[in-house]
């Protein structure tokens, strides 16, 4: 079972969960930017959440299907044909031999995420699939695909997944279920601007009152000199009160570090493992899929909450994370 790559799309790689339990070595976590659609995803195709997707990026790729697959592709509205024919996102869809898929510009958002029942047959660096493009390792090779990359897949961990598409007849190249994730679920990028929720940080009180306040009111723009590694922010400077230099600190997705020049910069899937700026605040993790979907040229506003409340809305989202998976396992006939 394959996939061939006939146009590479701008971005696209292959991407897990991440790579723990080397930070201490200098390897940084990466994975997916939206962990959300990259799970779902996932769940559509009745894949383990962990399983390698592919990330696509602004423009996404156009991939020929070699053999019979089921495949899903969640989060941003990005333009899907398969042979001409429009291909619903965020449901379970059973592409036939022979069918080529043609995913265009994303409209709304900015990732997208295809999942392919059973994965990719690609081997695991360091525990995981995802691609590490600066180290070239991982994924596909260790970079993004190109025209004329085979992708070899796994069979199928659910065959009733698949097996119950097969005498369904139709003219169509594929054939797509009825049902998917609510829209309720997958609105999460349309606001604009987009509320960021954080905590305040460990040097948050080294600021001053007027920048902690431009920081929690003001509006700040996402730039071009955005990516993987980090979001830098346009919007009003922030200064400390006092010009300290810091021992370098532990980072992590969502961090958001003020260099000297006052710009923040908010610490996305392949941040480096310390920083040595100040940290004014960091993103809770039910709102970091927002932030992956934000575009440069996009605003976002910051409000904070408590640890006590971003706890709470994780453990609110995971559990609504393993309904949805059950609920997709009795809609599988698993």
């Amino acid at each position: 079972m394959s996939i061939r790559v006939i146009r590479s799309g701008l971005l696209t790689t292959i991407q897990d969960l991440g790579r723990f339990g080397f930070q201490k070595d200098g390897v940084i976590v990466g994975g997916a930017m939206d962990q959300f659609a990259h799970r779902i995803a996932n769940i559509l195709v009745g894949n383990e959440q962990s399983e390698g997707t592919l990330e696509m990026t602004f423009i996404g790729p156009t991939l020929a299907f070699e053999e019979d697959v089921l495949i899903a592709i969640c989060g941003g509205e990005f333009e899907a044909m398969i042979d001409g024919k429009k291909v619903p996102l965020w449901r379970p869809v059973f592409v036939k031999q022979g069918s080529v898929l043609t995913i265009g510009h994303c409209r709304v958002g900015c990732r997208a995420y295809l999942a392919v029942s059973g994965g990719f047959h690609i081997p695991k660096v360091m525990n995981s699939q995802s691609t590490y493009l600066l180290a070239r390792i991982g994924g596909f090779q260790g970079r993004a695909l190109q025209k004329g990359d085979v992708l070899f897949l796994r069979e199928p961990r659910k065959k009733s997944a698949l097996f119950q598409f097969y005498n369904k007849k139709t003219s169509l190249p594929f054939i797509a279920m009825s049902w998917g994730t609510s829209f309720e679920l997958r609105a999460y990028f349309y606001e604009s601007p987009k509320t960021i929720r954080v905590m305040r940080g460990a040097q948050f009180a080294d600021f001053t009152m007027q920048s902690q306040q431009y920081f929690l009111n003001e509006r700040y723009e996402v730039t071009s000199q955005s990516n993987r590694m980090g979001y830098r922010l346009d919007g009003p400077l922030l200064q400390r009160k006092h010009s300290v230099e810091m021992v370098s600190e532990a980072v992590t997705f969502g961090t958001i570090q003020v260099p000297n020049e006052g710009k923040p910069i908010i610490l996305m899937a392949d941040r480096q493992t310390t920083g040595g700026y100040p940290k004014i605040a960091q993103v809770i993790a039910v709102d970091l899929p927002i932030l992956a979907q934000t575009k440069p040229g996009e605003q976002i506003v910051f409000r904070d909450i408590s640890f006590e409340e971003a706890q709470r809305l994780y453990l609110q989202h995971e559990l609504g994370m393993k309904q949805c998976e059950k609920v997709m396992m009795l809609k599988m006939g698993g």
